[in-house]
This record gives C-alpha cells, sequence and structure tokens, in this order.
C-alpha cells in the first residue's frame, strides 16, 4: 500500500501502536497481534512422483481447485507464542470465536488482553454480539484493550510478519483440503511454539517522526508578537 501524506488520522493510530509496543512485558496484560489472510486450496489432478536420490518431488502442473480456507493468526510477540485458526469461511462470527480462543483458551488468567489488529471491518466488538448473546458478548469485549493499526499501516500488525513466516515455511505449495490444511498449519505452529519464536520490535514513535516525517500534517508555526 501506498502510504498517505500528511494524514492525522494515519499518525495517530500508528503512534498508538508503536506505544503498545514499548510497553514491558506483562504477563498479566499479554499483547497479542491478530490477522488474517486466505488461502487457495489446490487438489492435484495426477499423482505426483515421489522424491528419491539425486530427483526432487515432481507434480504436474495441471490442478483442480476445492475453495478456499481463511486462516486467523494469533501472535504473541512478547511471548514467543502463536496459535493459528483455520476455517472455512471469513465472516465476523470466525472473527468473534476466534477473539473467546484468546480470551478462553490461550490467556485465561489475563487481566486484560491487549489487542492489536487492522482495521477491517469484521474486526470490531460489534461481531462478538452477532456471535454471542449479549451477555457473553460483553464479558468478551471487556477482556480486550482495542488497538487498530492505521488504513494502508497493516505493516505494524506483527501478525502479518508471522503470517509471511508461515507462507514461506508452511503454506508455499498445493494443498488440496481443508482437514489437511488444518494439520499443516497446526505441525507449523507446535513446531514454532516449541522454539518459543518471539518478536523483537524496535521502531519507535520517535523514530517515525523522523523516518516516515512525510506522513504527519506540516502546521504553521504560530507567531507570538512582543509586546515591546
Amino acid at each position: 500500500m501506498i502510504p498517505p501524506q500528511a494524514d492525522a488520522s494515519f499518525v495517530a493510530a500508528m503512534e498508538d501502536v508503536l506505544d503498545v509496543y514499548q510497553r514491558p512485558h506483562d504477563p498479566a496484560r499479554p499483547v497479542v497481534c491478530l490477522d488474517e489472510t486466505s488461502k487457495q486450496l489446490l487438489k492435484e489432478t495426477r499423482a505426483p512422483i515421489a522424491m528419491r536420490k539425486g530427483q526432487p518431488r515432481r507434480v504436474d502442473y495441471e490442478y483442480e481447485r476445492n475453495g478456499t480456507a481463511s486462516i486467523f493468526m494469533i501472535f504473541a510477540p512478547l511471548e514467543g507464542r502463536r496459535d493459528a485458526i483455520v476455517t472455512e469461511r471469513h465472516t465476523a462470527i470466525d472473527y468473534a470465536h476466534a477473539l473467546k480462543h484468546v480470551a478462553d483458551e490461550m490467556f485465561p488468567r489475563a487481566e486484560k488482553i491487549v489487542l492489536v489488529q487492522d482495521n477491517l471491518n469484521t474486526h470490531k466488538p460489534a461481531s462478538l454480539y452477532q456471535a454471542f448473546a449479549p451477555q457473553e458478548a460483553r464479558r468478551l469485549t471487556e477482556r480486550f484493550e482495542w488497538h487498530y493499526t492505521p488504513k494502508h499501516g497493516s505493516w505494524l500488525d506483527m501478525a502479518e510478519s508471522e503470517l509471511s513466516v508461515l507462507s514461506s515455511q508452511c503454506l508455499d505449495r498445493r494443498i488440496g483440503d481443508l482437514a489437511t490444511l488444518r494439520d499443516e498449519v497446526a505441525a507449523w505452529v507446535a513446531a514454532r511454539n516449541k522454539h518459543q519464536a518471539k518478536a523483537d520490535w524496535q521502531f519507535t514513535a520517535d523514530d517515525a517522526r523522523v523516518k516516515l516525517k512525510s506522513l504527519y500534517p506540516i502546521f504553521p508555526f504560530k507567531i507570538v508578537e512582543s509586546a515591546h
């Protein structure tokens, strides 16, 4: 995305997220980044030729489309922990259930979960009310502290970087069905969590004010006249 020029809304949201990333690690208030992507399911039309000594595995160029799956990436960068939920669709209800998983399965003892995500129209508390009874929706809403990356600023969501790793290490091949995709993604998550792969974010608001100066509005200096 081409970033905007002199956009106060962009820099306000950017600095909010950057300040979140500068907070010291607090297990009672874990920072959790969420993002989602899609994966085209492709079935082989001919049986691949297995790898053998001196020859890589070979597949035919033809394939059969078998629908699309969605992947919700949940990444806690300071804990070195992530999870990925594979769903058939990309809906507000799927998103709501992903948040419930974060609150009740991943961090049930957290006082508050500091949530960083992009501003997709389904990434709102309203989605919880589409999926759950009002009391449950309100309970879940209160479990989170909500922070949004700016429009055209999804690079600020560390879950996007984690999805990039997933894509290069696991998804960069044909996967034919939803069950196989879930198994492969689960194996990747387990291996990545075993090594507690974390993220060391160093870019700050002070850095942004210098390196991304063009994003900030230019305002005239106020001239104070001397009394003499």
